[in-house]
């Protein structure tokens, strides 16, 4: 099985990757979160951080596009091309309001001449492999059979399904009748993204779809990030390593953000998921919450991997 981490806008940027891939690795592919090009070009200070190759040394990361735009499309390949970089990805998976009513991610979906005619576009012009990370449909399941043929025209490098609509955000259960006639509709190869909390989860999965090859985790990596190794083992992932992980994102953003209140920021996104590791966490998730002063942060950290285990798996969405 290959093993993708899948983007989150704002906890797996390069500084989170570079610490997570030091202390865990196993990651075949990292997808990094999305660039949205507008008429002016060019990348964000955040976006081009992101994609340089001296900050994603030593690991194999995938840039994330999202856009309705095929020349806004081809014109990012042509940049990204520049540094390296040769394999791209389309972000038709994001169910966000403000993206979805732009009608790109997930939005998208619902406009399949349009959508259509632009990978059309993108993969007559670019110059890179590109993948799509998709939903099932906008606002039924039903749409996925028009998507699939779609899809089929045009030689991708894969197609990575999360099996919810775009209106479930990400909330009820991932559509596997769907996702299972994805597997044998589909003329390019498949990854599965989409609530894998535990290694329960992920022997489900694997035992329903013997013959899927790749899988994307995304928050459930996030809370716990030594599932992988539990996958693998059925170890238990070690505190002090999760102690050492957290101290390197922490001093990661200590050294390009100003300001306790960024770097706090960025921590407490976090620890919105990885608080879920810890037996009886209630007390310290509210201390985290509640800080403004980064020594102070750093004290109720060390009082909570001293006081508090890591618990069995038994994360179930969030």
């Amino acid at each position: 099985m290959k093993y993708y981490f899948a983007p989150l806008e704002g906890v797996t940027g390069y500084v989170y990757r570079n610490a997570y891939e030091t202390f865990f690795g196993q990651i075949d592919k990292y997808f990094m979160p999305f660039i949205s090009q507008t008429k002016n070009k060019g990348f964000t200070s955040r976006e081009l951080n992101d994609v340089l190759p001296e900050h994603n040394e030593g690991i194999n990361v995938i840039p994330q596009i999202l856009t309705n735009n095929s020349e806004y499309f081809i014109d990012t390949v042509n940049q990204l091309s520049k540094f390296g970089y040769d394999e791209v990805n389309l972000n038709l998976g994001c169910p966000s309001g403000t993206v979805v009513a732009k009608h790109k991610g997930s939005g998208f979906l619902a406009q399949r001449k349009q959508l259509d005619e632009f990978l059309e576009d993108i993969f007559s012009n670019a110059s890179s492999k590109i993948s799509i990370k998709t939903r099932i449909g906008k606002d039924s399941p039903d749409e996925f059979y028009e998507l699939i043929e779609i899809f089929n025209k045009y030689p991708l490098e894969e197609l990575i399904i999360h099996p919810r609509i775009q209106t479930d955000f990400y909330k009820n259960k991932p559509n596997m009748k769907v996702f299972k006639d994805a597997l044998a509709l589909s003329k390019n190869p498949i990854c599965y993204n989409g609530d894998i909390f535990n290694v329960e989860d992920y022997k489900k999965l694997s035992e329903a779809h013997p013959k899927l090859e790749a899988v994307m985790l995304g928050r459930g990596l996030i809370a716990n990030p030594g599932l992988i190794e539990e996958i693998k083992t059925n170890r238990l992932m070690d505190k002090e390593l999760i102690k050492a992980f957290h101290d390197k994102v922490c001093i990661g953003y200590e050294e390009v953000l100003s300001g306790d209140k960024n770097v706090l920021f960025k921590m407490k996104e976090l620890w919105f998921y990885m608080i879920h590791i810890f037996t009886n966490s209630d007390k310290y998730a509210k201390k985290i919450r509640k800080t403004s002063s980064l020594q102070e942060y750093k004290g109720i950290i060390s009082s909570m991997f001293q006081e508090l285990d890591i618990k069995k798996t038994d994360i179930h969405g969030f």
